[in-house]
């Protein structure tokens, strides 16, 4: 595989979450490195965070372990312990099953990019640490769920 021309990637903006949930999302892009070269066994993006933005909610996965590096701006990592401010060159890993919800904050005035590496099990479950809510992933079905495995109906408004 050649050379990623980051250029010639479309960042994506959105989310798979719920209401009221997706809404949180907002000012967020990520570029998918591993889907643009063909990577099948774990997911490598670039995400992007406006000022004021979220990464993600909180949460923590049970198969998945996921590495963050900072790239440029600062973000604050917050999880059970307590936010840490990271900057530029500041990695951070999170092993599958640690029950410690993390995401990041873009709590500066300025963009902040950072690189996310992941594995990709077949199935997985993700839990949201500050919300009744997880999500049950199946090759690419998502199904959100309440903690206790009720369905989850997005709010409608």
């Amino acid at each position: 595989m050649p050379k990623l021309d980051l250029s010639n990637l479309t960042p994506r903006t959105g989310s798979n979450y719920p209401a009221p949930f997706a809404a949180m999302m907002a000012g967020r892009q990520s570029l998918r490195l591993g889907e643009a070269g063909g990577l099948t066994q774990f997911g490598a993006n670039i995400i992007i965070l406006a000022p004021g933005a979220l990464s993600s909610l909180r949460h923590w996965h049970e198969k998945e372990d996921e590495f963050v590096m900072i790239l440029s701006g600062a973000c604050t990592l917050v999880q059970d312990a307590g936010p840490v401010v990271m900057q530029a060159g500041d990695c951070a890993a999170f092993p599958a099953g640690l029950a410690d919800g993390h995401h990041l904050h873009n709590h500066t005035e300025a963009e902040a990019r950072f690189l996310v590496i992941g594995t990709k099990a077949a199935s997985e479950v993700a839990h949201y640490s500050d919300f009744d809510l997880k999500v049950v992933v199946t090759g690419k079905s998502m199904d959100f769920q309440h903690r206790d495995g009720r369905p989850y109906i997005p709010e409608v408004r």
